[in-house]
């Protein structure tokens, strides 16, 4: 396929190549987050999974780039740099943020390109139809700074460095604003089979909410509940690696 050296170069990662791979899997970070946050799963993963990490605008080295303020928008954004990668089968694991986002690409890949995810792996976020009114984004700099610190979801060294961390704020909040404005546009359900994964104390959603995914597919859908807040998967990885090496492979990881 062609445009893959461009599309890895700006916006994929592949912190483990794997040309070989059965599967592609695609990781879209939360909000605030960036590729480097699946480097541990990109090493765990089995080899017949092959991890590409999305980079988003605004961070690290895309750090001169403005952020994506629309989630419809980066969603158009990212489903063309995934294109190239459709010559085998393409699963995506979203995060927060990413998961929404990930619902969309799904979306846009099944009806503006005929190609029908291998699964979606939706962590850490409410379904697109449960709507909640939320305002960080609105927050000035000490409020923002303020809900990371609560949901940990930030590098420690980066909270601890003040000047670094008002450099990376502007992509943060871009990132706030694109979770928090989203609105899902009315659609036919995806085809692709979704599971959702979720900690039992994440202050941002509720189990009826994660449950309510069930209503985004008309393929299989699975629930796991682990024990944690909103970033609960920093504390599981070898049980979510055998989750999505069992969806995917159709084998189970010791």
């Amino acid at each position: 396929m062609t445009g893959k050296n461009e599309d890895n170069g700006l916006w994929i990662r592949r912190f483990q190549p794997r040309d070989d791979a059965a599967v592609r899997l695609v990781c879209l970070p939360h909000a605030g987050g960036s590729a480097s946050f699946y480097f541990p799963m990109a090493k765990a993963v089995p080899a017949g999974i092959d991890v590409l990490a999305v980079q988003y605008p605004g961070r690290q080295d895309r750090r001169s780039e403005p952020g994506v303020t629309d989630l419809h928008t980066l969603a158009d954004q990212v489903t063309e740099a995934l294109l190239p990668w459709t010559d085998r089968p393409l699963a995506l694991f979203g995060h927060s943020m990413g998961s929404s986002l990930g619902y969309e690409v799904a979306r846009r890949l099944e009806e503006r390109h005929g190609v029908v995810p291998a699964h979606l792996f939706a962590s850490g976020r409410r379904a697109p139809s449960r709507y909640v009114h939320e305002t960080v984004h609105q927050r000035d700099d000490d409020g923002l700074i303020a809900e990371l610190k609560r949901l940990s979801g930030t590098d420690s060294q980066v909270l601890g460095d003040e000047e670094l961390l008002r450099m990376v704020l502007p992509a943060i909040r871009a990132d706030y604003e694109a979770a928090e404005t989203y609105r899902e546009r009315p659609s036919a359900p995806l085809r692709s089979p979704v599971t959702v994964l979720t900690g039992d104390t994440d202050p941002k959603v509720t189990l009826d909410q994660a449950r309510a995914w069930a209503g985004h597919t008309e393929g299989p859908f699975g629930c796991h509940v682990f024990p944690g807040g909103h970033f609960y998967l920093a504390n599981h990885q070898p049980q979510i690696v055998r989750i999505i090496a069992d969806q995917l492979l159709g084998a189970r990881v010791d």
